[in-house]
């Protein structure tokens, strides 16, 4: 079914559509509700919440932008929503943040998307979303802080102190893995 008749469809609340629209987009977005959370029983839930808004709003869809955007647009917002409804976000650090904290590019080559994918989650969640918003969705500070409900400081700051974290685990990450290749050799 062309997309155009499909979103026509689930706007009249058609159940077939409905089941089509989401096993179409489903993995799309469910990878982004990885990004976006703490295992896989959350971003599960991140997911089936996000298809429930996007069936209740999608005649609010007026067809300005790419509709797979719209999507992951509502799913990034339902994971914020879901994340502020579950923990306490607030951090007052105002810090000047004076230099970018990027891993090597060796490293990062040399390890597995898997586990890049599971350092990222493991990242406390202050940390984790504004990484994900800024490094991988491409949002601004600005635009961070009013999503999040923080100061842009606190947003460059979370990045900030996510990096050095990532940094951290990926590089221990890669020396216990050539150490455990040294060994088996």
């Amino acid at each position: 079914m062309m997309l155009e008749k499909l979103i026509k469809a689930c706007r009249k609340g058609d159940i077939k559509a409905q089941k089509q629209l989401y096993s179409d987009y489903k993995d799309v977005l469910y990878i982004l509700c990885l990004k976006y959370s703490r295992n896989k029983q959350e971003a599960e839930d991140v997911l089936h919440d996000s298809f429930m808004v996007i069936f209740n709003s999608i005649k609010k869809y007026k067809g300005n932008g790419s509709f797979e955007g719209w999507m992951k647009r509502i799913t990034i917002n339902t994971a914020i929503t879901s994340f502020k409804k579950n923990s306490t976000f607030n951090i007052l650090i105002n810090e000047e943040i004076t230099k970018d904290v990027l891993v090597d590019d060796s490293i990062v080559d040399a390890i597995p998307l898997q586990q890049i994918l599971k350092a990222v989650q493991g990242l406390p969640d202050r940390y984790r979303f504004v990484f994900n918003l800024y490094e991988l969705d491409n949002y601004t500070h600005k635009e961070i802080a009013e999503m999040l409900d923080v100061s842009i400081g606190t947003s460059k700051s979370n990045l900030h102190r996510a990096k050095i974290l990532l940094r951290k685990k990926l590089e221990e990450w890669n020396n216990n893995n050539l150490n455990n290749r040294s060994y088996g050799n």
